[in-house]
């Protein structure tokens, strides 16, 4: 069923599966034409591509790029594809909605007799993609003045970004980053009227989930934990990002809000 599309364009970094792939449905189900950038082998894209078209067959338009989303030359080009885009389909095409949902970490241990353990260029790269690259990307399409007014930027950070979990340093590290820099792009971009947020979800049975080292215990805890008896999904993610695109959720910056049906609470 079409929608009408008046919101403008939200680009989805990492949003070719799991949490980023169900926000970019919620987005463009509520009349935000879809930009998505995502890294994946040829052997997925049938399927990804059959995501993209129930997209655009929700009447929206959607352009997907696929490249590493964390390598700067890499953004540059892609960057200037989507200006020239946007260019393209006349005055008032802008970004309202970016949102950061990779996931690309290094899950080694620092400690073991039997496994390689995490060294100084993993940790490099799991901040990289995970935390700092939300960073870059809002200081250059602000640079390029991609953004609307009153644009919203949402990323996804975990329970893991004060716990710890075996395997899970790296990851947990950028995490805690991403949450730190989701702070300060709030504070120091305010006077261009972008706001900034993270969520934190539950334990969601996602791709990147089912990587981490453990997570059938993780998931068997949190189900034990949760009062609602159930894991969070990628949609219940997705419907909280809805939420903090609206006018309504304007006044909302800067802040963790956790999306986990009360996991956390115990």
């Amino acid at each position: 069923m079409a929608v009408d599309v008046k919101k403008g364009w939200a680009l989805v970094l990492g949003g070719s599966s799991g949490l980023g792939l169900a926000t970019a449905k919620k987005l463009a189900r509520n009349g935000f034409n879809i930009l998505i950038v995502h890294r994946d082998r040829k052997s997925d894209l049938k399927e990804i591509t059959s995501q993209f078209h129930e997209i655009t067959s929700m009447g929206v338009k959607l352009r997907s790029f696929n490249v590493d989303a964390g390598n700067s030359e890499k953004r540059g080009v892609t960057i200037a594809e989507i200006k020239s885009l946007l260019g393209e389909l006349g005055e008032g095409q802008r970004i309202k909605v970016l949102v950061h949902s990779i996931a690309k970490g290094n899950l080694k241990p620092m400690h073991s007799e039997e496994q390689d353990i995490l060294n100084h260029q993993d940790f490099q790269v799991t901040l990289n993609a995970m935390a700092l690259s939300l960073y870059d990307w809002t200081k250059d399409l602000v640079h390029e003045r991609l953004f609307g007014d009153d644009a919203r930027i949402i990323s996804f950070t975990s329970e893991g970004s004060s716990k710890a979990w075996p395997g899970y340093a790296a990851v947990s590290a950028a995490k805690a980053t991403l949450e730190a820099l989701t702070r300060n792009i709030a504070l120091e971009f305010a006077p261009l009227g972008i706001k900034a947020n993270c969520i934190q979800a539950g334990a969601t049975e996602t791709r990147a989930f089912q990587m981490i080292p453990g997570h059938e215990q993780i998931k068997k805890d949190a189900l034990q934990r949760n009062p609602n008896g159930r894991l969070t999904t990628p949609e219940d993610v997705a419907n909280a990002v809805y939420l903090l695109t609206t006018d309504e959720a304007r006044w909302i910056t800067g802040t963790v809000i956790k999306v986990d049906g009360g996991e956390s609470l115990r």
